[in-house]
């Protein structure tokens, strides 16, 4: 795993060559004297049950980790909230509309993008649904499927936050804490 400032060598705000490493955190140009700081980017994630304490588990239809286990969520945009995120996300896939959703917690994470390791911090959502009727794969899910909290295998899910989630979802499970 390499940082990202060594995929960032020119100023991004005058274009010089002369961008060079600053510190742990950032880079500064020695022409325009701009810093500019890496910081992750933010996705979500959404745990969502049905009434049997099923998980709504979604299969990837692109890459990154194409085939693999998945569960609903993207990258919340610029001038978006969390939860704005997190009702477009689960829309957009599953076709559903989420009724509330309450904070479980978050876990850092490097999705590969075009090539480019993007760093994430990826915060996880419990998310009610009121009507499953309009669940439908859709964007990039190519199939939805529920499966049993204690069935559930993090080798399955092709990102490394999903299989650190999902061992804790089990774990909480097998400690008969409910999430």
């Amino acid at each position: 795993m390499t940082h990202p400032f060594h995929d960032f060598l020119f100023c991004p705000k005058c274009g010089s060559s002369r961008f060079r490493e600053n510190n742990e955190k950032s880079k500064k140009c020695s022409d325009c004297g701009f810093t500019y700081y890496f910081n992750s980017s933010t996705a979500v994630v959404a745990v969502i049950e049905n009434n049997k304490e099923e998980v709504l588990v979604a299969r990837r239809a692109k890459d990154p980790a194409k085939g693999t286990l998945d569960l609903p969520g993207g990258f919340v945009d610029t001038f978006e909230t969390a939860e704005e995120a997190m009702e477009r996300e689960v829309m957009e896939e599953t076709g559903l509309s989420i009724f509330s959703s309450r904070y479980l917690f978050s876990i850092p994470n490097i999705y590969l993008y075009s090539g480019f390791e993007v760093h994430t911090v990826d915060l996880f959502f419990q998310c009610k649904i009121d009507d499953f009727s309009g669940l439908k794969a859709q964007d990039d899910v190519s199939e939805l499927l529920f499966i049993r909290r204690e069935e559930l295998e993090p080798a399955d899910f092709g990102l490394i936050s999903i299989q650190k989630a999902i061992k804790k979802i089990v774990s909480d499970t097998e400690n008969n804490i409910t999430i």
